[in-house]
């Protein structure tokens, strides 16, 4: 099984950026993830500094993945799609359509993200004719619905042609919206936000009126209010998925990333009181079973 490293899904400053991707390059990850894939305003870094960090990375040795934004809403984000899927050599994370239509085109491999619905066999077949070469499960599906859709795979001879990763860290992407809720919860309009997610480097908690942990507001974004966490279900992953991976919420992302190596087996257990895992186990998602 190897480990991943997804993009950084939050507003942080260049050189915080810069300062992570550093220590990731002497980290354990197989494979890391790179670019904004939230919001086009996000211009800490430019995309030709996005292609230059995915090239030092892989110079290191690591496989690099560009990932595109998961919500296009303007021409110039349909020409920085452009602008990565023309960079020649660097695989590509599809977050839309839009993106697979016009690698596609190109006869590029890519990598269908965790943003694309695709939820049977069928779906991953017609991926796999436009150039899918891995699968990020959508977040909020399961094992068993996993363990269904492969078989599924099996029955249609396709299922050694691809990779399946798994989300299996970090505050969950569940929506996207044309709205910015982020700027919304400081009382600006979304075109007058001046940046404000820059506040919020793992995004602003939401609470229900009992205090219970709700939602991550993540720009566009609505995440879920509790870290997911699949530490102690990895030994139930074997033969189902090839790649799990951590969504960067700080430097100690990469210490988590060694605490699942560790317990690949289950020889390594992890206590995860505040954590949740329910959509892996089908019941709901805020909750925490105990595999």
């Amino acid at each position: 099984m190897q480990y991943s490293l997804g993009p950084i899904l939050y507003f942080w400053p260049k050189n915080q950026v810069e300062e992570f991707y550093q220590q990731a390059m002497q980290s354990s990850a197989d494979v890391i993830y790179l670019g904004e894939t939230v919001c086009s305003k996000r211009r800490e870094l430019k995309t030709k500094d996005w292609v230059a960090l995915a090239r030092e990375l892989a110079g290191k040795g690591k496989q690099v993945v560009l990932s595109t934004m998961a919500l296009l809403e303007a021409p110039s984000e349909v020409k920085t799609l452009k602008t990565y899927c023309d960079n020649g050599d660097i695989l590509i994370e599809a977050n839309d359509v839009g993106a697979i239509q016009l690698l596609s085109e190109q006869g590029k491999p890519f990598v269908a993200g965790p943003a694309i619905n695709c939820y049977s066999q069928h779906s991953l077949h017609r991926l796999l004719k436009l150039g899918m070469q891995r699968w990020v499960m959508p977040v909020e599906l399961s094992r068993d619905w996993l363990q269904n859709i492969l078989s599924g795979c099996d029955e249609l001879g396709i299922r050694n042609q691809f990779e399946v990763e798994v989300f299996g860290y970090g505050y969950l992407p569940l929506a996207y919206s044309a709205r910015c809720f982020t700027a919304r919860s400081e009382n600006r309009p979304k075109d007058q936000c001046e940046l404000c997610c820059i506040n919020y480097p793992n995004g602003r908690l939401t609470r229900s009126q009992e205090g219970q942990e709700l939602f991550v507001l993540n720009g566009i974004q609505t995440q879920s209010g509790q870290c997911y966490n699949l530490i102690n279900d990895l030994a139930g992953m074997h033969n189902l998925v090839d790649v799990v991976r951590l969504s960067p919420l700080s430097a100690d992302t990469l210490d988590w990333l060694e605490k699942f190596r560790a317990n690949k087996n289950g020889q390594c257990p992890q206590t995860v009181e505040r954590d949740c895992n329910g959509y892996w186990h089908s019941i709901a998602g805020m909750n925490l079973a105990t595999p």
